[in-house]
């Protein structure tokens, strides 16, 4: 079962972030169930991610329903972008690690998900509306950490977007089998011992359940 740990924080070395301390956790925990085995570790902010922007994936989309010639610089880009492609979907647990900056997903994770959600590729459009083409036991686990508690009811409540978002791509537009989060809330102003403490409770339980 092999497994992509897909890394957005922009400061993706640095162990006194809780979402990359915990990414240390997985590995751990991971080695211990599969010891013969490694999981491929993707830093987003340590690779250059195409992007939809005029020059990089923009230009390259317009020119490839034209069958226009790319330029050497945006084939290269076409190439990096086909690799991340084709490495998401030689990985059949996904597991994407990410803190919570100003209530959504790194600029970078979004870039990443724009060269993975291709038509014919990790869906379909049908006259129904579109329909996931990663139906083939595909599971996605978000880790995410956040200064602040989203779980309370109160006015962040309605801020608490990214996790559906992520959640919305993966199952209900690439059809992947399941979801799964694990959150390391209030970072900011909660005991850290007691915020990794529930972490590796809740991977605890997940574990089983996305490698099942």
């Amino acid at each position: 079962m092999k497994t992509l740990i897909i890394n957005s924080h922009p400061d993706f070395t640095n162990k006194n972030s809780f979402s990359v301390a915990f990414q240390e956790i997985f590995i751990q925990h991971f080695k211990g169930v599969f010891p013969t085995q490694e999981p491929t570790i993707l830093n987003l902010y340590d690779n250059q991610i195409p992007a939809i922007k005029k020059d990089e994936l923009l230009t390259i989309w317009e020119k490839q329903q034209t069958k226009a010639i790319l330029t050497p610089e945006e084939k290269y880009i076409e190439t990096l972008s086909n690799t991340l492609l084709e490495q998401f979907k030689e990985h059949h647990r996904i597991v994407i690690v990410t803190p919570l900056h100003n209530f959504n997903v790194e600029s970078r994770l979004k870039d990443y998900l724009d060269n993975i959600l291709i038509a014919k590729e990790t869906f379909k459009y049908t006259e129904d509306g579109s329909v996931g083409l990663m139906t083939d036991d595909y599971k996605v686990l978000m880790i995410q950490a956040s200064g602040s508690i989203y779980t309370n009811k109160d006015r962040y409540t309605s801020l608490d977007i990214s996790h559906l978002f992520i959640k919305g791509i993966f199952q209900e537009i690439m059809g992947f089998d399941d979801f799964y989060k694990i959150r390391l809330q209030g970072t900011a102003i909660l005991n850290s011992e007691d915020i990794i403490e529930k972490g590796i409770n809740d991977l605890e339980e997940v574990f089983p359940l996305f490698y099942s």
